[in-house]
This record gives structure tokens, sequence and C-alpha cells, in this order.
């Protein structure tokens, strides 16, 4: 079969058509692959240089962990005295004011003591009352026997002068000299009885006595015994780890249930000894909870940076002198304070995560604190005024029994 010239013609032309159009095709695709690669280059240098940007402006003045969790103050209730439960007015989560009831144990052997130690500060304060009664009685013992040695000497005197003339007997002479010898002699007794009693009472008064301040110390005691049988929360906060039970004999010490005050809380983030370098006392902080996530911001202060890692202060520390030693990039803990009024808003649970953000810009803190605190940090004043009851106590008995006496003392001199 013959081919015309005007059909190898005409496929000629195509085939050049073809080749031409594979050209383009293919000088198109190297444009596009050329533009793709140096739009990914833009994006490589762009990302680069955001990322360094990042890093001169703010990556390198913060530093972060999610080891962090939140701490607070978890007080011990424990009592002074032992007893038995009576009464239990407080449970896990309820919230307690500072001084309110919480345990009451029995008080019946506390009451018997307290009125033991009355019944003896009031007999005590009569027995003193009597000595210093007999401090006056022996001054005027010793006067009277100072009456008694000069008449006595008078008498002796004239009848020395009468036995020099003879009037007199010598024996009679002897007996007026042991007569007077007899009166110096009771009167030394007087003043020793004197100055023994004086010992007893000399620079005191009633309230000020030993024997009295003894008594007194006793009644105290009982008295505190006593108010502390009601055991009373020392802060407001909530009851955790409620453990006691009515009617269980409780031993002075025992940990009946805490009581943790919410608005005392911190932070503890762990932070790599590699992240610390730039930390300073003071620097801000800002921090997120799992609790509320990321629509609450908390802001507060780095308050201390840790003297030392967990494993320093372990049970058993790490003793990393063998052979087969493996290098471990260690953790320190960081206090950190938060804003008052924030956690007033949104409160925190002792134990929650937190994810702690440092701002480093500010660097004129100091890495450790340089001097000691003024005032303590943390304190209570429910207990100060325990021993106020047992001095009006103490003063009444002492009033009341010293006056009788005194009464007593009076109608019979009438």
């Amino acid at each position: 079969m013959t081919t015309s010239p005007t059909a190898s013609a005409d496929q000629q032309q195509t085939s050049q058509k073809t080749q031409e159009q594979d050209a383009q095709d293919d000088k198109r695709r190297k444009g596009k692959r050329r533009l793709w690669l140096t739009l990914l280059l833009l994006v490589v240098v762009l990302a680069a240089i955001a990322v360094g940007a990042w890093y001169y402006l703010y990556g390198r003045w913060s530093e972060a962990t999610d080891d962090a969790y939140v701490g607070g103050n978890q007080v011990q209730i424990t009592p002074e005295t032992g007893g038995t439960v009576t009464s239990i007015t407080a449970d896990d989560g309820d919230y307690v004011a500072k001084g309110q009831v919480l345990v009451s144990l029995d008080r019946s052997d506390a009451q018997i003591a307290l009125e033991s130690a009355e019944a003896n500060l009031a007999q005590t304060v009569r027995q003193v009352r009597g000595l210093y009664s007999n401090v006056d009685q022996y001054k005027a013992e010793v006067e009277t026997r100072k009456v008694d040695v000069q008449r006595a000497q008078a008498d002796y005197d004239r009848r020395r002068k009468l036995a020099d003339k003879g009037a007199i007997s010598q024996e009679e002479l002897i007996h007026a000299r042991e007569t007077l010898l007899s009166a110096k002699s009771a009167l030394i007794g007087a003043e020793q009885q004197l100055n023994t009693s004086l010992a007893l009472t000399d620079n005191t008064e009633v309230a000020s006595h030993p024997q009295v301040m003894a008594a007194a110390a006793q009644v105290r005691q009982a008295y505190l015994d006593q108010v502390r049988s009601t055991i009373v929360a020392p802060v407001s906060g909530y009851v955790a780890q409620r453990s006691v039970q009515v009617g269980q004999r409780v031993a002075s010490g025992t940990t009946l249930m805490a009581v943790v005050p919410l608005d005392q809380v911190w932070v503890d983030a762990n932070f790599k000894e590699t992240q610390l370098g730039s930390m300073r006392i003071g620097q801000p902080v800002t921090l997120v909870s799992d609790l509320y996530g990321d629509d609450v911001t908390y802001h507060g202060t780095i308050e201390n940076l840790g003297v030392g890692t967990g494993s320093a202060f372990s049970a058993l520390p790490a003793q990393n002198a063998t052979g087969n030693w493996i290098k471990i990039v260690q953790r320190l803990p960081v206090r950190i304070q938060l804003d008052p009024q924030e956690l007033e808003a949104y409160p925190l649970r002792i134990g929650l995560s937190m994810t702690v953000d440092v701002d480093l810009h500010h660097k004129d803190g100091v890495l450790l604190p340089d001097r000691s605190r003024e005032q303590p940090r943390y304190e209570t004043d429910v207990y100060a005024q325990q021993l106020a009851g047992a001095n009006a106590l103490i003063e009444k008995l002492i009033e009341d029994n010293g006056r009788q006496l005194a009464q007593s003392a009076s109608g019979a001199k009438d």
C-alpha cells in the first residue's frame, strides 16, 4: 500500500507540532518546579527568620514547664491532751472559720483535776496569809521580850548596887543575873523566829508568794487541760483527711484531721537545672491550670529558688560513684507566689497541675535570700486567750480567800 505525498507531509507537520508541544510542556514543568522550590526556600528562610526573631525577642527571655503543682499548708489538728471523743462538728470538705470548734473530748477528768487545783490554791492562800499573821505576832513578841530584857537589866543593875553596899545577899544578885540572861535568851529566840517568818514572806505579797505561785501554776495547767478538751480550728480553711470517730480514745498528738487554707496556696514548679541560669527571685510568672484551662490565667512572682534537688533530700540519696553511670538532667523546685485576688476569684486545690511560664527580662533579683524574715510567715492567735481565763480564775480565788481570812481576823479582834 503506498502513501500519498500529501499524507506524508501532514504526518511530518503533526509530529513537529507534537515535539514542540512536549518541549513547551517540559519548560512549563521546570518553571513550576523552580517556582515551588523558590517558594519553599522562601518559606524556610521566613520560618528561620521567625524562629530567630521569636527566640531573640521572646524565647530567650522565657522558661516554661508543665511539671508544676499547687502546694499549700495542711494544718494538722491534734489534741494537746488525751480523752474520749464526744462530738465532731466538721467533716471532709466543710469550711471552718478560725476558732470554730472541731472536736470535743470528755471533760469529766479535767473538771475534777481543776476543782482539786482550785481547792489546793485556796488552802495555800489561807496558809500563806497565816505566815503573814505570824510575822506580826513574832514582831509583837520581840517587842515584849525587849521590854522584859530592859526590866531584867534594870533590876540587875539596882541589885548589883545594893549588893556592893551589902544590903542584899549574893544569892539574890545571882538570881537577878540569871533572870536577865533568861530574858536575853528569850529575846534571841523570838528574833530568830521573826527572821524565819520574814524569810518566808519578805519582799512578797500573797499573790507573789512562791507557794501561792506554785498552786496557781497547777490551776493554770488544770484549766488549760479542761479548755483543750475542746479542739478548735487554728486557721480558716477546708477540712480534709478526717480520721477521728466519735467514742475514739485519742492521745495527745494524735492526728485527727487537717485544715487547708486555700487562700494561702502556692505553686512548686520543677525546672531543669539548665533552665535556672537566668532565674531570679521576684521575676513575674504567668500560670495556667488544667482545672480552668487557657480561659483563666494566673499571675505571680518567684518567691524562692530551690536549694537542692529532690534526690538530694530523699531518704536514700543517689550514689553515682559507680562504673555504670548515666547523667540525668536534674530538676529543682521553684516556689511561685500567686495573686490573692485571682485565687479568690478562681480557687485552686492542693496537688493540681499547672503550666508555668517565667519572664526572664527582670534580672535585678537575687538567686538566694540574703536576709532573714523579721515577721513570721504563718501564725494564729486562737490560743492566746486561753490563759486569760485561767489568770482571772486565779485572781478571784486569791481575792476571795484572802478577803475572807482578813474578815475573820478582823472579827476576832473585835
